[in-house]
């Protein structure tokens, strides 16, 4: 869950990108303009097109501090932090799953091994290790946003008429998908759990970057044509990073 800890300093001076933990600055060949993003737990990423100067980066941040504090405050209050508690199920909203984890300690062992069913997730090995259960728990959700998301994302594709080369799953902690200029569309495994019309939203949004690698009038109104609610949904997956656990250790 989100933390409570404030570890951006905005005054007098903003940070530069390194200087503060929880403060980034990602260059964006998509993006026209400069945007902040805060993040459950009070991470700060400022998206900024290339070839943005330094100096422009931090009078940005510097005029928008009063909006990042009370963001960050928002998170504190709406998310208090929680003890760090392995989970017992696991809920994927996207794929209509509930999962119970079991674990079982395995004498000697020096690593943790999962196994999956339609109902039950089971860690084997070194299950003491919470560190190492966390990285398998990320290795098997990996496993099943592969084999429940690339489906839908290649139905999505022949259904919309906008290929792709390929698919990855990935664990990423400033965005739910992306597509390159090579075709290849990341999903974040995070994408299991949220509700399947956002989920659908996020893969029409990716497969219309096949056609505009751009945010321009001409990509919203591609999207618009798969999905005609999608400022709605835009906005519902702007604000679904708070239904990623905690335990999950992303945020």
């Amino acid at each position: 869950m989100p933390s409570t800890n404030r570890q951006l300093t905005l005054f007098p001076e903003a940070p530069k990108p390194g200087q503060v933990p929880g403060f980034s600055v990602r260059k964006s060949a998509r993006a026209k303009r400069l945007t902040i993003k805060v993040f459950p737990g009070g991470r700060v990423e400022v998206v900024v097109p290339r070839r943005t100067r330094a100096a422009d980066v931090e009078a940005f941040v510097r005029d928008n501090a009063e909006w990042i504090r009370d963001a960050r405050e928002s998170f504190a209050v709406d998310h208090p932090s929680e003890a760090f508690v392995l989970p017992e199920t696991i809920r994927l909203r996207a794929v209509g799953r509930k999962l119970a984890v079991r674990y079982r300690p395995v004498a000697g062992a020096s690593s943790v091994r999962y196994s999956v069913s339609t109902t039950r997730i089971l860690l084997s090995g070194r299950v003491d290790d919470e560190q190492l259960c966390v990285a398998t728990l990320r290795r098997c959700l990996a496993a099943i946003a592969k084999e429940e998301l690339e489906p839908r994302l290649r139905s999505m594709s022949l259904l919309m008429n906008t290929p792709y080369k390929r698919c990855q799953i990935r664990a990423q902690r400033t965005c739910w998908g992306s597509r390159s200029s090579s075709g290849t569309i990341s999903l974040n495994l995070c994408l299991l759990f949220l509700e399947p019309p956002v989920v659908r939203y996020l893969m029409i949004h990716e497969l219309c970057h096949g056609r505009h690698m751009n945010h321009s009038r001409r990509f919203w109104s591609l999207v618009g044509q798969f999905e005609p609610d999608y400022e709605r949904l835009d906005k519902s997956l702007t604000e679904s990073w708070r239904r990623v656990p905690g335990w999950l250790g992303i945020y």
